[in-house]
């Protein structure tokens, strides 16, 4: 992996690699042959906390527009919809992780990677991405800590 920027979460770090592109869903992509390898940030990971379960309510080779819901995950702190990050159509899903998604847990820019899609949109550059998570560090904290009409 290549350098990588650091957020700090509190005291926690989320490490944001320069090699990849970003949704501002916390969702990476990574370039590689026939498309791009999708995967959680660090940042989503760390807010999910442990991943148990996956569920695609969509199949392979299938056109999505941004933001469609496209599955389920599971974690210790929730259920949670999966949203597409961008206009494009995933060509297959990461079987491992949907068979045991601890990966996502241990090696989420790795071998816990979602799936493969395919879309020609702009993403954000790491540095955008970690300027994202900045702007919106405070609300985040707020909506964690269940005081957000405060």
């Amino acid at each position: 992996m290549s350098d990588a920027l650091v957020f700090m979460m509190g005291k926690y770090e989320a490490r944001v690699p320069t090699d990849r592109w970003y949704s501002d869903n916390h969702l990476w992509l990574q370039e590689g042959p026939g498309g791009f390898r999708v995967g959680f940030t660090a940042y989503s990971v760390r807010m999910l906390q442990d991943v148990y379960f996956l569920d695609w309510t969509v199949d392979p080779d299938t056109r999505v527009r941004k933001k469609q819901e496209i599955g389920q995950v599971e974690s210790s702190k929730a259920v949670s919809s999966l949203f597409a990050p961008a206009e494009g159509k995933i060509l297959e899903f990461n079987q491992v992780v949907l068979n045991d998604p601890s990966a996502i847990n241990t090696d989420g820019y790795g071998a816990g990677w979602l799936f493969n899609f395919e879309t020609g949109a702009k993403m954000l550059t790491a540095e955008e991405y970690v300027e994202l998570l900045a702007s919106k560090w405070e609300e985040t904290q707020r909506i964690i800590k269940g005081q957000l009409n405060d």
